[in-house]
């Protein structure tokens, strides 16, 4: 069993606080990314797991047991760096298996998990070279591997893609995910990069401010945005934040069956269109084409809605059209920002 438990897990230094008391419970096997904006505590928590921090208050659980007060070697776990930290003056084998000499791993199975990890991760052939000899995506598989031949069972990775180019970035996601489930690793991932959580967790934690904003699934985050918080962070383009004044859009006469203390409608930019029942007068003040898709910005009376729409569609800024959106479209939230039911 590797499931990780959080329970009140608080960080501060000083006056300053960095975590306010979260709980969370990560499934053994499950992939779960820690997302959220520079300085949400997303990095901090992942310390605290790893024990390279100390919680100020609360507990931390691996696999049942309470590692709150051990040291990171004594944890179970392995890790992934935004910095690969590749020695670059050993080999690819022997930077993979400098953890294994340190713990005096024996000879034989030593170079049993040099091999296994290898040629999982495509390196068999690159053993001899030097790290400055390597892509940059060769050289995450190097600290890949390093992790794998530890054997651990979770698996902590702190941004270990954000240098790499957006096209590697992308098949680097496929190949990690495709690892962690044919290995069965529990991994806490970290990301500022939602298009990451989203394609890769099966648990995404949204930090904000250093408290837990919502913890579900990728596609529950998405459909069902706990706070505006969510709903602005999560897709591109945001969802639409349209303010509300006695159950109508703000500046117009467009009524809603908002339900009591409604403060703000929510709309997924795709969920618009600029045809149907119900329609809304609106005017086009902006737009950006994007090829298969133009993203338009619509003014209803005081408050601007965006409307992802095909990019054939022959749109001019100025012009007046209506815009309608189904009913299971629209996400209420109150004046804290709360969702509605």
């Amino acid at each position: 069993m590797s499931t990780i438990q959080l329970e009140g897990v608080a960080k501060s230094w000083g006056s300053t606080t960095a975590l306010q008391a979260i709980d969370l419970s990560i499934p053994s096997g499950a992939f779960c990314v820690l997302l959220g904006p520079s300085g949400c505590g997303k990095s901090t928590t992942l310390r605290i797991i790893a024990g390279l921090e100390q919680a100020s208050a609360g507990r931390v659980r691996i696999g049942g047991q309470d590692v709150t007060d051990l040291p990171p070697a004594e944890r179970g776990i392995a890790m992934v760096f935004q910095n690969y930290a590749l020695f670059p003056h050993l080999s690819v084998a022997e930077n993979i298996g400098f953890g294994l000499s340190v713990r005096k791993v024996p000879k034989a199975e030593a170079a049993r998990r040099l091999h296994d990890a290898a040629g999982l991760l495509g390196l068999s052939h690159l053993l001899d070279r030097k790290p400055g000899q390597l892509s940059g995506g060769q050289q995450q598989r190097v600290a890949l591997g390093r992790a794998l031949v530890a054997q651990a069972h979770v698996c902590l990775m702190d941004e270990p893609l954000s240098n790499l180019d957006a096209q590697l970035r992308q098949e680097m996601r496929a190949e990690l995910r495709e690892l962690q489930q044919r290995l069965g690793l529990t991994v806490v991932y970290v990301t500022h990069d939602q298009a990451e959580a989203m394609s890769m967790a099966d648990q995404v934690v949204l930090l904000h401010q250093g408290r837990v904003e919502q913890c579900a699934t990728p596609r529950a985050l998405y459909a069902q945005p706990a706070t505006t918080f969510a709903a602005r962070f999560i897709g591109t383009p945001a969802m639409n934040l349209v303010q509300l004044q006695d159950g109508a859009i703000a500046g117009s006469s467009v009524r809603l069956p908002a339900p009591t203390g409604a403060a703000w409608l929510g709309l997924r930019p795709e969920a618009v269109a600029l045809s149907g029942e119900a329609r809304v007068p609106a005017q086009v003040v902006g737009l950006e084409y994007l090829g298969a898709d133009v993203v338009l910005r619509c003014q209803v009376g005081s408050e601007q809605i965006t409307v992802r729409a095909p990019g054939q569609q022959a749109v001019q800024a100025g012009q007046a059209l209506p815009l309608a959106w189904p009913p299971q479209a629209m996400h209420f939230f109150d004046a804290a920002g709360q969702r509605l039911a």
